[in-house]
C-alpha cells in the first residue's frame, strides 16, 4: 500500500478513536458554561497531562510538504495544534536542510492517543516518524522506539532534569527526549477572592467553603451559570491524575507503592478522599464535571463562570491572552491538601520519540532533538507556558517576570507525585484504566468508594501480579 494511502487509513483511525473514547460527551459539543443553559463550543477529548481539547481540523497554516521534494518527516501529537507549534515547525522547514516536517493531529485524549500509537505500531507502519509521548508511556512503548543515544541525545540530556531522563531510559535505552514537563496548579479568581474577603485556600475544606460562598453570591447577583470549582472528572487518564492528587494529599499514598512493590490504594484515607470529591459533584462543581477534561474545565473558567480551576500550566498563557475575559483577574497556588497533609501535584509532561518503523530515523531524531533544545523550550514556555525540562531555564528573569508562578515550579516539580508507570510496565495503561473507571463510578454515584477500591484492588492484582500491601 502506498504511503499516502496508509496515512489516510491512520487518519481515519484517529477520527474513529477520538469519537469513541472516554465519556458520553467526548467528540461532541460540550457546554462552555457551568449551568445547563450555557453556550456551547465544539470540543473533543483532552489529554491527561496538560493536554488541550478542540476540533482536530487542520489549521490553514499547517505545514505542507507535498511540493517541496524534501524528505518528509511526520510529527504526531494530540490536538489541538496551536499556532506557536506551527510557527516553530515552519521555522525548521525554512532551514533548507532537505527535510520538511508535517504535523499530524492525533486524538486530544491521552488515552485515545496511546491507543492510536499501539495500533500503528502493531501494523509496523512507517507513516509516523516523530511521536509526542506521555511521561508514563516509555516503559510500555520502548520496544517500538529507537534509542536516541544513538543519534546524539547525550549532547543535550546532561542539562535536563535527571529524573525525567531516567524515566525515559528503559534498559539503558533513551526512548524519549524530554520536551516539556508538567505539574498542575490551582487557578483562582483574584478579583472574586478579594470581593468575598478570602485568601487562597490551602486545604480542601477551605476550597469547598470559599467555592460555595462565591458561587452562591455570584448566582444571586444574576449569573446562574456560575460554579465554584472545575476539574477533570471524565473517565480517562486525566482523572487518574486528579484522583491521585486527592488521595496523596489526604494521606492515602498512591496506587502501587514502588518501594514495597505492593498495591496500596485500598485504604480508608484514599476512600475518604474520593468520596469527598464525589460530594463536590452537583454542589460546588457542576453535574457535568464527570464528563469534563482539561479544555471543558478551561472553557467554563475562561467564560468567567468558575471561582477555582484545577489545570496544567498551559492554561495560564491562554487565560491572559488579549481576547480572554479573565485576563489579569486570576493567579495560581499549589493544589490544596487535607489538614496536616502536604499538597500533591501529579507529574506530567511529554517527550519526543522516534518510531522504530520510520524510514528516516536520523532525520526524525534530528528534529526531535531540535524541538527539545534549550532555545525552543524557552520559547514554548514564553508563548505556551509549557514547563521546560532544563532546570537552568527556571532562573530566566524574563520568564519569571512574564509568569509569576514560574520561579516556584522547580519546588512543585520536586514534590510531585508520580503515577505507577514504571512498577506496572508494560501494563500501566490497564492499571490506569481500572483506577479511573473505579473512581468515576464513585463520582457518578454508581458505587461507594469502599466497594470500588476493594474491587479495584482485586483487578490490580490480576493485571500486575502484585499483592496488596
Amino acid at each position: 500500500m502506498k504511503r499516502w494511502a496508509r496515512l489516510s487509513l491512520i487518519m481515519a483511525l484517529l477520527m474513529i478513536i477520538s469519537a469513541c473514547g472516554g465519556g458520553d460527551d467526548e467528540g461532541t459539543a460540550t457546554t462552555a458554561a457551568a449551568g445547563d443553559g450555557g453556550d456551547t463550543t465544539e470540543t473533543t477529548a483532552a489529554s491527561g497531562d496538560g493536554g488541550e481539547t478542540t476540533d482536530t481540523t487542520a489549521s490553514p497554516d499547517m505545514p505542507d510538504c507535498s511540493a517541496t521534494g524534501d524528505t518528509v518527516i511526520r510529527w504526531i501529537y494530540g490536538a489541538p495544534i496551536r499556532q506557536p507549534a506551527i510557527d516553530i515547525v515552519n521555522e525548521y522547514n525554512a532551514m533548507d536542510n532537505g527535510v520538511c516536517v508535517e504535523i499530524v493531529a492525533g486524538p486530544s485524549s491521552a488515552t485515545d492517543l496511546l491507543a492510536t500509537y499501539l495500533q500503528t505500531f502493531e501494523a509496523q507502519s512507517s507513516d509516523l516518524d516523530v511521536l509526542q509521548i506521555d511521561v508514563i508511556w516509555p516503559g510500555d512503548l520502548a520496544e517500538h522506539l529507537v534509542d536516541l543515544n544513538d543519534f546524539g541525545a547525550g549532547d543535550v540530556t546532561g542539562d535536563m532534569f535527571e529524573s525525567i531522563v531516567q524515566n525515559n531510559t528503559v534498559d539503558g535505552r533513551l526512548v524519549g527526549i524530554p520536551g516539556f514537563t508538567d505539574a498542575p496548579m490551582l487557578y483562582y479568581r483574584t478579583d472574586l477572592l478579594e470581593k468575598y474577603g478570602f485568601e487562597p485556600p490551602t486545604t480542601w475544606v477551605e476550597l469547598e467553603d470559599q467555592a460555595r460562598t462565591i458561587m452562591e453570591g455570584e448566582q444571586s447577583e444574576g449569573n446562574p451559570d456560575f460554579t465554584g470549582f472545575v476539574w477533570q472528572g471524565n473517565a480517562y487518564e486525566g482523572l487518574t491524575c486528579d484522583a491521585l492528587e486527592w488521595v496523596a494529599s489526604n494521606g492515602g499514598g498512591t496506587i502501587i507503592d514502588k518501594e514495597s512493590e505492593t498495591i496500596t490504594i485500598n485504604n480508608p484515607e484514599a476512600a475518604a478522599a474520593i468520596e469527598t470529591a464525589a460530594s463536590w459533584v452537583g454542589d460546588i462543581s457542576p453535574v457535568g464535571v464527570t464528563g469534563f477534561q482539561e479544555e471543558d474545565s478551561r472553557a467554563v473558567w475562561m467564560a468567567g463562570n468558575a471561582a477555582f480551576m484545577r489545570n496544567w500550566p498551559y492554561a495560564y498563557s491562554l487565560g491572559n491572552a488579549d481576547d480572554s475575559t479573565i485576563k489579569g483577574l486570576f493567579d495560581t497556588v499549589p493544589l490544596p491538601a487535607a489538614e496536616g497533609q502536604a499538597s500533591a501535584a501529579t507529574l506530567g509532561g511529554w517527550q519526543q520519540a522516534v518510531s522504530n518503523y520510520s524510514e528516516h530515523k536520523q532525520e526524525a531524531a534530528d528534529f526531535a532533538l531540535w524541538i527539545s533544545s534549550p532555545e525552543i523550550q524557552k520559547r514554548r514556555m514564553a508563548e505556551e507556558s509549557l514547563l521546560p525540562t532544563i532546570p537552568s531555564i527556571y532562573d530566566d528573569a524574563e520568564l519569571q517576570a512574564q509568569y509569576p508562578f514560574f520561579a516556584t515550579m522547580k519546588d512543585v516539580l520536586a514534590n510531585s507525585v508520580a503515577r505507577p508507570s514504571t512498577i506496572s510496565a508494560p501494563n500501566y495503561n490497564d492499571v490506569s484504566l481500572a483506577f479511573f473507571n473505579a473512581v468515576h463510578s464513585v463520582l457518578t454515584g454508581e458505587a461507594n468508594a469502599d466497594d470500588a477500591l476493594a474491587e479495584l484492588e482485586l483487578d490490580l492484582e490480576d493485571i500486575t501480579g502484585l499483592s496488596a500491601g
